[in-house]
């Protein structure tokens, strides 16, 4: 469930038009989440877009979303999705907290339009 979610999200904030959308795969690193899905807006109103439409087709879906944070200040959105933390950012402060070096050992999926390539 937790790589079909994740893609799931990879796809939402792709259609949102979000940049650089990446899967970490946390299953071997974290007992946080199985994936967390990192991307960036470009400015507030596109990070509350991106954030607003996850948790929309989330719940039309079925999935439960347990939190959500940081949505008001639109700098980091995290959306807690069980398997899957959703990780939206404003561009400034993606660059400033680095969550792919972060958990850098974590394997890496690149979202390039229907799908996420492992890197």
């Amino acid at each position: 469930m937790g790589k079909q979610l994740a893609d799931f999200v990879s796809k939402v904030a792709d259609s949102k038009q979000a940049e650089d959308i990446v899967t970490l795969d946390m299953r071997e690193l974290s007992t946080m989440s199985d994936f967390f899905v990192i991307c960036h807006g470009n400015s507030d109103r596109q990070v509350q877009s991106i954030a607003r439409d996850i948790k929309d087709q989330a719940n039309k879906e079925g999935v439960m979303v347990r939190r959500m944070e940081g949505f008001e200040s639109a700098r980091w959105v995290l959306i807690d999705l069980g398997d899957v933390i959703a990780h939206i950012f404003h561009r400034d402060d993606r660059d400033y907290y680095k969550l792919e070096k972060l958990w850098g050992d974590a394997p890496q999926g690149v979202f390039e339009g229907e799908s996420a390539i492992n890197v």
